[in-house]
Protein backbone atom coordinates (compact mmCIF):
# COMPACT_ATOMS: atom_id res chain seq x y z
CA UNK A 1 0.00 0.00 0.00
CA UNK A 2 1.26 3.43 -0.86
CA UNK A 3 0.63 6.35 1.46
CA UNK A 4 0.44 9.69 -0.30
CA UNK A 5 -0.58 13.28 0.35
CA UNK A 6 -4.32 13.52 0.90
CA UNK A 7 -4.80 9.85 1.76
CA UNK A 8 -5.88 8.76 5.24
CA UNK A 9 -2.97 7.87 7.51
CA UNK A 10 -3.18 4.13 8.24
CA UNK A 11 -4.21 3.67 11.87
CA UNK A 12 -2.13 1.43 14.09
CA UNK A 13 -1.40 0.50 17.68
CA UNK A 14 2.23 0.12 18.77
CA UNK A 15 3.82 -0.15 22.20
CA UNK A 16 5.94 2.83 23.23
CA UNK A 17 9.22 3.05 25.17
CA UNK A 18 7.30 2.66 28.44
CA UNK A 19 5.29 -0.37 27.34
CA UNK A 20 2.14 1.70 26.78
CA UNK A 21 0.08 0.93 23.65
CA UNK A 22 -0.34 4.03 21.47
CA UNK A 23 -2.98 4.32 18.74
CA UNK A 24 -2.54 6.86 15.99
CA UNK A 25 -6.28 7.58 16.09
CA UNK A 26 -5.88 8.74 19.72
CA UNK A 27 -4.11 11.82 18.31
CA UNK A 28 -6.99 12.81 16.01
CA UNK A 29 -7.66 16.54 16.34
CA UNK A 30 -3.97 17.46 16.43
CA UNK A 31 -1.15 17.48 13.91
CA UNK A 32 1.29 14.57 14.17
CA UNK A 33 4.87 14.15 12.99
CA UNK A 34 5.26 10.40 12.42
CA UNK A 35 8.90 9.78 11.74
CA UNK A 36 10.40 6.42 10.82
CA UNK A 37 14.06 5.85 11.60
CA UNK A 38 16.30 2.79 11.18
CA UNK A 39 17.90 2.13 14.59
CA UNK A 40 18.20 3.50 18.13
CA UNK A 41 21.51 5.05 19.20
CA UNK A 42 23.16 5.13 15.76
CA UNK A 43 24.76 8.36 14.49
CA UNK A 44 22.10 9.53 12.02
CA UNK A 45 19.16 8.47 14.15
CA UNK A 46 20.64 10.12 17.23
CA UNK A 47 21.20 13.37 15.31
CA UNK A 48 17.63 13.33 14.01
CA UNK A 49 16.09 12.55 17.43
CA UNK A 50 18.21 15.14 19.26
CA UNK A 51 17.24 17.83 16.74
CA UNK A 52 13.56 17.04 17.39
CA UNK A 53 14.36 17.20 21.13
CA UNK A 54 16.15 20.54 20.81
CA UNK A 55 13.26 22.01 18.78
CA UNK A 56 10.57 20.35 20.92
CA UNK A 57 9.19 23.57 22.41
CA UNK A 58 8.50 24.90 18.88
CA UNK A 59 6.49 21.75 18.12
CA UNK A 60 4.55 22.09 21.39
CA UNK A 61 3.80 25.75 20.56
CA UNK A 62 2.58 24.68 17.11
CA UNK A 63 0.36 22.00 18.71
CA UNK A 64 2.23 19.17 16.98
CA UNK A 65 2.81 15.71 18.48
CA UNK A 66 6.00 13.85 17.55
CA UNK A 67 6.03 10.05 17.34
CA UNK A 68 9.20 8.15 16.42
CA UNK A 69 8.96 4.62 14.96
CA UNK A 70 11.67 2.02 14.43
CA UNK A 71 11.93 -1.78 14.46
CA UNK A 72 13.77 -1.67 17.80
CA UNK A 73 12.17 -3.08 20.95
CA UNK A 74 10.38 -1.06 23.60
CA UNK A 75 13.34 -1.77 25.93
CA UNK A 76 15.86 -0.44 23.37
CA UNK A 77 13.69 2.66 22.91
CA UNK A 78 13.61 3.25 26.67
CA UNK A 79 17.44 3.24 26.85
CA UNK A 80 17.75 5.52 23.80
CA UNK A 81 15.11 7.91 25.14
CA UNK A 82 16.73 8.10 28.58
CA UNK A 83 20.28 8.47 27.24
CA UNK A 84 19.34 11.52 25.14
CA UNK A 85 16.39 12.84 27.22
CA UNK A 86 13.96 12.58 24.34
CA UNK A 87 10.60 14.17 25.32
CA UNK A 88 8.40 12.27 22.82
CA UNK A 89 7.26 8.65 22.51
CA UNK A 90 9.28 6.10 20.55
CA UNK A 91 7.17 3.27 19.15
CA UNK A 92 8.35 -0.31 18.68
CA UNK A 93 7.48 -1.72 15.24
CA UNK A 94 9.40 -4.99 15.71
CA UNK A 95 7.37 -6.87 13.09
CA UNK A 96 7.65 -3.81 10.77
CA UNK A 97 3.94 -4.04 9.96
CA UNK A 98 3.39 -0.29 10.39
CA UNK A 99 6.55 0.48 8.40
CA UNK A 100 5.21 -1.73 5.61
CA UNK A 101 1.75 -0.11 5.78
CA UNK A 102 3.40 3.29 5.28
CA UNK A 103 5.64 1.99 2.49
CA UNK A 104 8.90 2.74 4.32
CA UNK A 105 10.20 -0.83 4.69
CA UNK A 106 12.39 -1.71 1.74
CA UNK A 107 15.78 -2.63 0.27
CA UNK A 108 18.81 -0.73 1.56
CA UNK A 109 22.54 -0.91 0.96
CA UNK A 110 25.30 -0.42 3.50
CA UNK A 111 28.97 -1.20 3.01
CA UNK A 112 28.25 -3.28 -0.08
CA UNK A 113 25.59 -5.44 1.50
CA UNK A 114 21.89 -5.36 0.71
CA UNK A 115 19.19 -5.89 3.32
CA UNK A 116 15.63 -4.84 4.20
CA UNK A 117 15.12 -1.98 6.61
CA UNK A 118 13.52 1.39 7.32
CA UNK A 119 13.75 4.00 4.58
CA UNK A 120 14.11 7.17 6.67
CA UNK A 121 10.79 8.94 6.02
CA UNK A 122 8.51 11.33 7.91
CA UNK A 123 4.80 11.93 7.53
CA UNK A 124 3.05 15.11 8.61
CA UNK A 125 -0.49 14.06 9.51
CA UNK A 126 -3.21 16.71 9.73
CA UNK A 127 -5.72 16.88 12.60
CA UNK A 128 -8.32 15.11 10.43
CA UNK A 129 -6.01 12.09 10.08
CA UNK A 130 -4.93 12.67 6.49
CA UNK A 131 -1.36 12.79 5.16
CA UNK A 132 -0.46 16.45 4.70
CA UNK A 133 3.17 16.03 3.61
CA UNK A 134 5.66 13.20 3.04
CA UNK A 135 9.36 13.81 3.65
CA UNK A 136 11.37 11.07 1.90
CA UNK A 137 15.15 10.51 1.91
CA UNK A 138 15.43 12.60 5.06
CA UNK A 139 18.76 14.21 5.97
CA UNK A 140 18.91 13.76 9.77
CA UNK A 141 20.83 16.96 10.55
CA UNK A 142 18.43 19.24 8.62
CA UNK A 143 15.15 17.45 9.08
CA UNK A 144 13.62 19.12 12.14
CA UNK A 145 14.30 22.59 10.69
CA UNK A 146 12.76 21.45 7.39
CA UNK A 147 9.56 20.35 9.17
CA UNK A 148 9.35 23.51 11.27
CA UNK A 149 9.66 25.60 8.08
CA UNK A 150 6.81 23.57 6.56
CA UNK A 151 4.63 24.12 9.64
CA UNK A 152 5.03 27.89 9.34
CA UNK A 153 3.73 27.92 5.76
Amino acid sequence: MSVSVGSPAPDFTLVDDGGIPRRLSDYRGQSVILYFYPKDDTPGCTTEACNFRDDYSAYVEAGVTILGVSPDSSKSHAKFKQKFQLPFPLLADEEHLVSEAYGVWGPKKFMGREYLGILRTTFLISPDGKIKKVFANVKPSEHSAEILAELKE
